[in-house]
């Protein structure tokens, strides 16, 4: 594996952050913008100096920033409210999700590669774009009654397949970074479900909890897709494992459990369809119970000083850092808290902790959080040109991908992941 590295990225109501994560312990701000206030989206280009941010005083239009130099290198507007901003590991697809549509761009020069339109009412923005180069799936709700998921080829164009992924509509999907696999949750939030892409054959499904309504408000795989993390608006986030039984059936280690386990699978089959699919549901492996209650917020699975690490950050402003047994699982231990608001006094003053091995580089994609909103945004469409490029003036210029201080094609950092 190449050398990887954290990132998160912050949007608040007096404009953006970035940070770095190297270690359990430190948490540099590597950039701080307050040029433009009320930042509710924030995508960074991998490790790049380009940044994309919507902000709730003008939420039609997208700006790409050089954030090293504190200048815009262009901007894009729109017929209605931008929802959320995808950008892929092939560094060529920006994705612009509406409440009715979708627009695929290059984003080299911003020139329109595809318009989506009329897709379903999707009032969240609710989208997915795999960050793998050869494997450019983009998922978005196929309908807005069910839970129908269409995915579509980034990098030809076409649509692929489309998935009956649940039967309520559609909260939270994600790609694994392979861009092999795709996890789903609908607005039940009880039930999560693993599909291989493209065919689109169902692979897993794990039950969350009893509940008949949770908000599932992030879905992330671990880099090596062996780990799946769900959080919701409940204190208890919950870690599921992607495990192959073996072809015989029979477990590496006989224990209780896969005897009851067993049991089950051989009773199901004389009970009604809906009670044998609940027995077949497997449970969380590790669980988290969250110190903040009531908070939005995002997780994502990363190794971090050659450990196994959940970093939740909620929209109250905290990075919360949890150690992972891969063998055991059960409840996580929190190791490190971060504030990501306040001054430069404020970021040094964290939780410490004491460990033992040296800082590692991390094997993850990043955690990007954006401050929800408070109210409605509202606006109108100016200005983009009839052959959907960029507006004179405003493309990227060509030094900016190629090798030298601002090198594009530099992966020792995943592009990250949102909620809004």
């Amino acid at each position: 594996l190449k050398k990887l590295c954290l990132s998160l990225a912050v949007g608040t109501k007096t404009g953006y952050r970035l940070f770095s994560v190297t270690s359990v312990d430190k948490l540099d701000c590597i950039h701080e913008s307050t040029e433009t206030p009320d930042v509710y989206i924030v995508e960074r280009l991998f490790s790049s100096s380009l940044v994309v941010v919507v902000s709730e005083s003008m939420p039609r239009r997208m700006n790409v920033y050089h954030f090293k130099k504190g200048t815009e290198i262009c901007n894009y507007s729109y017929s209605n409210n931008i929802l959320a901003v995808r950008l892929n590991r092939q560094m060529n697809v920006c994705l612009c999700s509406l409440i009715e549509s979708i627009y695929i761009h290059n984003i080299k020069d911003m020139k329109l590669l595809k318009t989506l339109l009329n897709t379903p009412s999707n009032p969240s923005g609710l989208c997915a774009l795999s960050i793998n180069h050869s494997n450019s799936f983009l998922a978005y709700p196929g309908s807005d009654t069910i839970g129908e998921i269409i995915v579509y080829d980034a990098n030809n164009l076409s649509t692929v397949t489309m998935i009956p992924a649940h039967d309520s509509p559609l909260a939270a999907i994600t790609f694994s970074a392979s861009g092999t696999k795709l996890a789903s949750a609908s607005e039940r939030g009880t039930v999560i479900r693993v599909f291989s892409i493209p065919e689109g054959l169902r692979l897993f499904e794990f039950r969350r909890g009893m509940k008949r309504y949770v908000n599932i408000s992030s879905l992330s795989f671990s880099p090596d897709a062996q780990f799946l993390c769900a959080s919701s608006n409940t204190e208890t986030l919950h870690i599921f494992k992607l495990k192959q039984h073996s072809p015989s059936g029979e477990e590496d280690a006989p224990s209780w459990s896969a005897y009851v386990g067993k049991m089950f699978t051989a009773a199901s089959s004389y009970l009604p369809a809906q009670v044998s699919g609940m027995m077949s549901q497997d449970r969380a492996f590790a669980t988290v119970r969250l110190q903040m209650a009531g908070q939005k917020n995002v997780c994502t699975l990363a190794t971090i000083q050659k450990l196994p690490r959940l970093l939740v950050a909620s929209s109250d402003g905290q990075l919360f850092i949890y150690n992972i047994d891969p063998q055991d699982g059960g409840e996580c231990t929190l190791v490190q808290k971060h504030r990501l608001f306040g001054s430069n006094k404020d970021w040094e003053e964290t939780e410490k902790c004491e460990l033992t091995e040296p800082p590692q580089a991390c094997q993850s994609y990043a955690a990007t959080v954006a401050i929800p909103t408070s109210g409605p945004v509202t606006a109108t469409l100016t200005g983009y040109s009839e052959d959907g490029g960029a507006k004179k003036g405003e493309v990227i210029p060509e030094h900016e991908f190629a090798a030298g201080p601002v090198c594009l094609d530099d992966e020792t950092e995943f592009p990250p992941v949102s909620i809004r």
